[in-house]
């Protein structure tokens, strides 16, 4: 399956979510791609938005690939293979201080006129344009499911098996559109896959604030 952009692949998830309309979903986006899908879903399910702050954690010499992740609360994820690439305890101490100060920036820049919404006894669905390694959702549900949400639901629209198996560990449930077995990277499933900006976030979720 492919998407034309991440619009296309916003509405095809709210209608595969459509049961939770009129139940006021929290929905939650992993900066800075899944933002406009976020929105849009949300907007379909009467429900509101906000973003879910957790950073991966760079293998050395190799940004693009992920070792882990850490949350806002500096929860870490660290996947099996982490000291096989490298990754020394003192490199991921350093990394996670790095990644924390970047979601403290990104708070601060991102909703700086209201605290995040608190999702403890709501119905949230945690939306990512698309898993890879996973680590990243991973630190996104654990993060949340401490907050006590009723109901914890991961939704992507592709992911590949193996991924959707460790996320499912973490919710409640986990809705993915497709689940292909030759998985690269996210952008291949995607004819149109922009880089989405710090401001196209701000404004989404300044429009967002006031609570519709």
């Amino acid at each position: 399956m492919i998407f034309s952009n991440r619009v296309t692949a916003a509405k095809q998830l709210a209608a595969a979510l459509s049961e939770y309309r009129g139940k006021h979903p929290l929905v939650l986006a992993i900066p800075r791609g899944a933002v406009p899908m976020a929105k849009i879903i949300a907007a379909e399910l009467s429900g509101e938005m906000d973003v879910v702050l957790v950073r991966k954690l760079r293998a050395p010499g190799n940004p693009e690939f992920a070792i882990g992740s850490v949350d806002e609360s500096g929860w870490v994820y660290l996947a099996d293979y982490a000291s096989q690439v490298g990754a020394s305890d003192e490199y991921i101490r350093q990394e996670v201080a790095t990644q924390l100060e970047a979601i403290r920036q990104r708070r601060a820049q991102y909703t700086p006129v209201r605290a995040p919404i608190d999702p403890a006894g709501r119905v949230v669905i945690v939306i990512d344009d698309g898993l890879a390694t996973g680590a990243t959702m991973i630190a996104a549900l654990h993060a949340l499911e401490a907050k006590q949400p009723k109901e914890l639901i991961c939704a992507v629209p592709v992911a590949p098996p193996d991924t959707i198996e460790k996320v499912s560990a973490k919710a409640d449930r986990v809705v993915c559109l497709s689940a292909p077995m030759n998985f690269g990277a996210v952008a291949q499933f995607y004819m149109d896959f922009p880089q989405v900006s710090d401001e196209e976030v701000i404004a989404a979720l300044s429009a967002s604030g006031d609570g519709h």
